[in-house]
């Protein structure tokens, strides 16, 4: 079966970009830790939530890479001395990557009650209407 790619259609031009964008995500092996929600809050604002229990603020890091939000937790295993009988609450690590699309912009992070929001705005640009000039050749 031959691959399509967004280069076979003639009509799509300049898009490579956007094709290595898709085939990024679809590697990024975000598992499913930690859960999280994505709710759109108003038509040009979302915010993403995730369950992070047992994280403080500076075991996590929030970065933008290349149109990529990370979101990055590294617990310290402090079980030292301590004995544990059951552990069912691992100190495990995790990243999250989600695409932003052109115009979306990271605003604050809130960490509240065991989870991180991330809030993130959308900027839509004005409609521009081009007319190109003919001339003779």
């Amino acid at each position: 079966m031959t691959k399509l790619t967004l280069g076979s259609y003639p009509h799509l031009l300049g898009f490579e970009q956007l094709e290595r964008l898709l085939e990024r995500t679809a590697k990024s092996g975000n598992e499913g830790y930690p859960p999280f929600n994505i709710e759109q809050t108003s038509d040009a604002s979302y915010r993403i939530t995730l369950a992070v229990a047992g994280f403080r603020e500076q075991d996590l890091s929030i970065t933008v890479e290349d149109r990529q939000l990370v979101i990055r937790g590294r617990q310290r295993d402090d079980s030292g001395d301590r004995v544990f009988l059951h552990r069912g609450i691992a100190a495990r690590q995790f990243q999250r990557s989600f695409v932003l699309a052109d115009g979306v912009e990271v605003g604050e992070a809130i960490m509240e009650n065991g989870l991180l929001h991330v809030d993130l705005t959308l900027s839509r640009p004005e409609t521009v209407v081009q007319t190109i000039q003919i001339r003779k050749g």
